[in-house]
């Protein structure tokens, strides 16, 4: 279990220290602990999209830290405080907060992710997110320090208020959603499309002015050296369920 106040993960990220992480698609704790021992910086467990739920937090977070050192991080179903919440009091160290559409909602997204006085998330000492009753009264808000907040970059909006977004106190991660971001400027799919580079350009600046990273899901690790001379820091690398399919695919595909 991660000490409740050690913010080395965070400090990290906004270090821009080059970080490789990798969605958790399929709720499974076995692949959650052999994703940690391949040595991702961190894993992300998706909620918004994969086959996991709230209920399975807890086991998937003890798998990661049986399998290695990787950092806990989850998306969850929607913004909402309690969503957020949740995932946090069951020890995630950052939340990525997917589907917002402007500055006004990421400010109020970040509030959820911190104890009073900084935030509005709801304080109960005894969760593993709080260290199990470790943590007295008095300190609780020295937790506020380690989480870090992911807001994806995935509609016209959002990408419109970039470096709004970027300069608010709270958010340490602008995170491109490629296939939504690409569907919201119509033009989907089209990852070669001058309009998209420019959009990661835009990311990328605006979190190089406010000294935060810029955050992707890559679908070739072809594309990374390219990313990587953008400004981008903290690159997930694909998901465990499409490892999974593509490993069967070309498996059987050898064979026929």
């Amino acid at each position: 279990m991660h000490d409740p106040f050690d913010r080395s993960f965070r400090d990290r990220v906004l270090g821009r220290e080059i970080l490789f992480g990798l969605f958790l698609d399929l709720g499974s704790s076995a692949s959650a602990e052999m994703c940690s021992a391949a040595g991702y910086d961190w894993l992300i467990v998706d909620l918004e999209h994969g086959a996991g739920s709230e209920a399975d937090l807890a086991s998937i977070f003890h798998a990661i830290a049986a399998g290695g050192s990787s950092a806990p991080l989850v998306r969850p179903q929607s913004g909402e405080r309690i969503r957020i919440g949740r995932a946090l009091d069951a020890g995630a160290l950052g939340v990525m907060v997917p589907r917002l559409e402007s500055a006004a909602q990421a400010r109020e997204a970040v509030t959820f992710l911190r104890y009073p006085p900084d935030g509005v998330r709801g304080v109960a000492t005894r969760v593993r997110g709080a260290g199990l009753g470790r943590v007295g009264h008095p300190d609780v808000s020295r937790l506020n320090e380690r989480v870090v907040g992911i807001i994806q970059i995935e509609s016209a909006g959002a990408l419109r208020e970039a470096t709004e977004i970027a300069a608010l106190d709270g958010v340490d991660v602008l995170f491109v959603g490629p296939a939504d971001l690409t569907h919201s400027l119509g033009i989907p799919g089209d990852f070669a499309s001058p309009q998209y580079r420019n959009a990661l350009k835009r990311v990328a600046s605006a979190c190089q002015a406010s000294g935060k990273a810029a955050g992707i899901l890559i679908y070739d690790a072809a594309v990374v050296p390219d990313l990587l001379e953008l400004g981008f820091t903290f690159i997930g690398i694909g998901a465990d369920a499409a490892f999974v399919a593509s490993g069967a695919r070309a498996a059987l595909g050898a064979l026929r």
